[in-house]
């Protein structure tokens, strides 16, 4: 088994005997051989041409005679050859075996260079659209300042319970540690709890995000992926001032991600108060396409939640479910499209309008940029208002419009009557223009 000839038993003591009788001198005793040997190893039937189909060298049949019979085969030749290993090559089982001696005694410089041959890249691309998208949104957090936490995907039990979870049939049977026994129905446990430790060793004003699953049940399809981002907003005092709210600032992110991902943002409703228990009720919204499609939930995180966490507030969040955001219409690619350069000067128009108090904002700005979406570039909100002259449970919005020409310089004709689609545009979301 080790290379050892099997039939050198007897040879090799006749040989040993007679270096004895040379050297020493004595009398033999005859030769007791017990048991048997094992038996030689079998002939096998082996092509010559096999040698350059499986290694590609082109050596003549008498070459590929003279290497086997050198190494101590049998070779009877025939159609095909009859080829009988010796004693001492048990590991010569096949016909890729012979081609294999026959390459390392020619050697192996013989072997002949041959380039693949080319494969066109997948239509695809080697990336799928979820993956696409996933990598789309760490390098856009990434952009924006935040730093990636790679989390546990288990959390404690009573914190799961907190964040809709808890179940029974999530309870791990042999978790890795006491505190994290339970499937994790969120990843925002584990951003809070990654939060509070930087702030404990003196890091109070983090950004992070995390891309993971969550479980919603035991089944396979009750996994999402979710993108989550946290912020804690203890920046450092300042004579300015406090500046921008963190929340609007969150807002503008999550937006800037869902624009990357390619989720229909102009679409998506913003929904107030229907948000689930671990947000602030007067600091949060959901983006939605839909009551039953929710996108993402967004904002201030409820100070109950964070005590029990043992983190200190304020800290403001975002959870994109991202198996909820459609894929994008047509084939994505990498190249970019043609250049909208227009060689008109745009114009702006400003308007105030009064709308109720509990109205979303977006919704008046998104019904004034679909008035005309060919000639309306953008809707800014610059202003909003609420005391002297505003009744009672409403608020002044005001919106500065601005219009891109494309073919012509827009005459004032033109231009009323677009200001008469974003009225009637804006008297449908709500907005009666102020006096």
């Amino acid at each position: 088994a080790r290379g050892v000839d099997t039939a050198s038993v007897v040879p090799g003591l006749e040989l040993a005997t007679q270096l004895i009788l040379d050297l020493c001198g004595g009398e033999p005793s005859t030769v007791t051989v017990a048991g048997a040997a094992p038996a030689a190893p079998a002939a096998f039937a082996f092509d010559p041409a096999y040698v350059k189909r499986l290694s590609g060298m082109d050596l003549s049949e008498d070459r590929i005679f003279e290497i086997l019979f050198a190494l101590g085969f049998t070779v009877m030749r025939g159609s095909p050859w009859s080829v009988t290993p010796p004693s001492w090559r048990r590991d010569v089982e096949g016909p890729a075996d012979l081609v294999e001696e026959v390459a390392r005694i020619e050697g192996y410089a013989a072997l002949p260079d041959a380039p693949l041959p080319p494969v066109a890249p997948a239509p695809g691309g080697v990336l799928s659209p979820r993956q696409a998208r996933v990598r789309a949104a760490r390098r856009a957090l990434a952009a924006l300042g935040y730093a990636e936490a790679v989390t546990w995907s288990f959390t404690k039990q009573s914190i799961a319970a907190r964040f809709g979870g808890g179940d029974e049939r999530l309870v791990l049977e042999n978790p890795i540690a006491a505190d994290l026994d339970c499937m994790r129905p969120s990843a925002l446990p584990n951003l809070i709890q990654a939060a509070a430790r930087n702030a404990a060793r003196g890091h109070a004003d983090v950004a992070l995000f995390e891309i993971g699953p969550i479980y919603l049940d035991d089944q396979p399809t009750g996994q999402r992926t979710v993108i989550a981002g946290l912020i804690a907003p203890h920046a450092d005092r300042h004579w300015g001032g406090a500046g921008e709210d963190p929340l609007f600032a969150l807002k503008g992110d999550l937006l800037a991600v869902l624009e990357e991902i390619g989720a229909p943002v102009a679409s998506l409703q913003l929904a107030q108060g229907s948000n689930r228990d671990w947000w602030h009720p007067g600091r949060s919204a959901r983006l939605q396409l839909g009551p039953k499609n929710v996108i993402v939930e967004f904002g201030a995180l409820h100070p109950r939640v964070l005590k029990a966490l043992d983190a200190a507030g304020p800290m403001l969040a975002f959870e994109i479910v991202l198996d909820t955001v459609p894929e994008p219409r047509g084939k994505g690619g990498k190249a970019r499209g043609a250049a909208d350069l227009p060689n008109l000067m745009p114009l702006t128009r400003d308007f105030a309008f009064l709308m109720d108090e509990a109205k979303a904002v977006g919704d008046l700005t998104r019904a004034v940029a679909g008035a005309d979406k060919a000639l309306i570039a953008d809707v800014r909100v610059f202003d909003v208002y609420r005391g002297q002259g505003v009744p009672e449970g409403q608020k002044s919005v005001a919106i500065e419009v601005e219009i891109q020409p494309r073919a012509a310089t827009l005459a004032e004709a033109e231009i009323e009557a677009l200001m008469a689609k974003v009225k009637a545009a804006a008297a449908k979301a709500g907005g009666t223009l102020r006096a």
